[in-house]
Parts: C-alpha cells; sequence; structure tokens
C-alpha cells in the first residue's frame, strides 16, 4: 500500500477515488504510570519507552486504515493526516491516535 502526504501522486495514474478512510488507536494511562514511576529510558533528551508506544500506537491506526483501503480494492492513500490528542477528563492521560486520507487505486 502506497502512503503519501501529497494530494496527487506523482508519475502515477489514479483511476479511482474511493473515498476517506481511517484508523486510531489508544495509548493508555498505564505507560504515563510505567514512564513517571522512576523507572525511565532516557536516550537524546527523551524517554525511549514513550516514542515506541506512540510509534506502536501510529503503526496500529496506519494498517487499521490501510485494511479498510484495501476493503475499497484502494492500492494507496493520499493526503495522509496524523493527528495526536490527549483525551484528559474522564479517560485519564490516554492519547487518541488518529491517522486518515483518501483511499484511491492508481496505476503506474
Amino acid at each position: 500500500m502506497l502512503l503519501s502526504s501529497t494530494s496527487t501522486l506523482e508519475s502515477k495514474t489514479i483511476l479511482k477515488y474511493h473515498g476517506l478512510v481511517s484508523g486510531e488507536s489508544l495509548i493508555g494511562a498505564n505507560i504515563y504510570k510505567d514512564l513517571f514511576s522512576g523507572v525511565r529510558d532516557v536516550v537524546e533528551g527523551r524517554t525511549s519507552t514513550y516514542a515506541e508506544e506512540l510509534d506502536n500506537a501510529r503503526n496500529e491506526a496506519i494498517a487499521t486504515m490501510e485494511e479498510k483501503a484495501k476493503e475499497y480494492g484502494a492500492n494507496g492513500i493520499i493526503g495522509l493526516k496524523i493527528s495526536y490528542n490527549n483525551l484528559g477528563g474522564t479517560m485519564g492521560n490516554t492519547i487518541l491516535v488518529t491517522v486518515y486520507g483518501t483511499a484511491v487505486t492508481y496505476e503506474d
């Protein structure tokens, strides 16, 4: 599956626009408890465990979005956006990772 943040695919012809596809993933409050309990793995000024959890959540959301695109018969997603939101409130310190874009079928 070809993913692009642009609205076109250079040197490729888009045959069909299937519509919006998205994927979501949550990082629960337990990551914060683990990170701030005194056990930290700090690399280059950031907590690498936290970065790994964000990467995992983003990859999970992208995989979900790609599966939805495949259900349309798409072989690409354009206009890809990724958003991170702290849900706070009753959800505690939960981060929602959302990815979305337009599923397309293209030919080289």
